[in-house]
């Protein structure tokens, strides 16, 4: 039992990165029709971010005041993704509506171009973010032991996801996305500036992005092809649920990360990557569409 409550855990730790991850790919994705691969850069950028923050603070800060690095690098990093994620937005992405292909190949070479880089600034090797202290040890119930830097980033996951539920059904602004991503035309004879919610939209995502990148810093080793290990997966998680549908990411995150930590177990990491892909690419055979779907005119067009 025990066992299989921190296979369980280990489970929902590994899709609330996924899920952190592939949220910006949703909204992204779901409105803009951007298939956007440098997305897992963002996430780069988001971890080395937290690194750079560490150093300084190491650097010019008291030792009692270190352990507040983290606590800075997390609106430190949404920032600079978001604003990266603008600059992108209005120089490339914006000039490629409508043209997935060459969409996909942009952000590919820009991909390309963010991780050499990052090699170029920090090396090729990989560095490595210090929990601070109250992320360190973990909490022990009925003999399973739960790291407290994993219900950290679980948390951070259910507030960011609260945040962008609240953006998106009970604001203006969310009002505005969900009515160019159902209807962009009728939405632009309706007053609303597609290319503002285009921009902001793209920037979220990205900025989503850099805190999934600072949850993912405090796991492991940091390098330049570091956010490539969860890309795949957030991808599959919002085709999965359901292109544009939040609770349909959700819950495809959360099944991905508990059948791969599940195959795990049973098998290796690579076997287990193909048998959740295997599992992805049957189900999509059954329900292209994925678990859920937005039904509009221009969609079913």
């Amino acid at each position: 039992m025990q066992e299989f409550v921190t296979t369980l855990f280990n489970g929902l730790s590994l899709g609330s990165i996924i899920l952190l991850t592939s949220l910006g790919l949703a909204i992204t994705f779901g409105l803009m029709r951007v298939i956007n691969m440098a997305h897992g850069e963002f996430v780069m950028i988001g971890a080395y971010m937290t690194y750079v923050t560490q150093e300084i603070f190491a650097a010019f800060l008291p030792a009692g005041a270190q352990d507040l690095y983290y606590i800075v690098a997390l609106p430190l990093a949404f920032a600079v993704t978001f604003l990266l994620g603008a600059v992108l937005e209005r120089v490339v992405v914006s000039r490629l509506y409508g043209r997935e292909i060459d969409s996909l190949l942009a952000t590919w070479g820009i991909s390309l171009i963010l991780q050499q880089a990052a090699r170029s600034i920090f090396g090729a090797q990989g560095v490595n973010v210090n929990a601070p202290a109250f992320l360190s040890g973990g909490l022990t119930i009925a003999g399973c032991t739960f790291s407290y830097n994993r219900l950290f980033i679980l948390g951070l996951v259910l507030a960011c996801l609260a945040g962008v539920g609240v953006l998106m059904y009970r604001t203006a602004f969310g009002r505005q996305v969900r009515a160019v991503m159902q209807n962009r035309p009728m939405a632009q004879c309706m007053g609303i500036n597609s290319r503002r919610v285009d921009c902001l939209t793209f920037s979220l995502g990205s900025g989503l992005a850099g805190l999934a990148g600072c949850s993912i810093a405090l796991l492991g080793s940091i390098d330049a092809t570091v956010g490539q290990s969860y890309i795949v997966n957030s991808f599959m998680a919002v085709v999965l649920g359901g292109v544009g549908r939040l609770l349909g990411t959700v819950v495809g995150s959360t099944a991905i990360g508990a059948s791969s930590i599940f195959a795990e177990n049973y098998t290796s990491a690579t076997i287990a990557k193909a048998i959740v892909l295997l599992l992805v690419i049957v189900f999509l055979q059954k329900r292209p569409q994925g678990l859920f779907t937005i039904r509009s005119r221009s969609l079913d067009d």
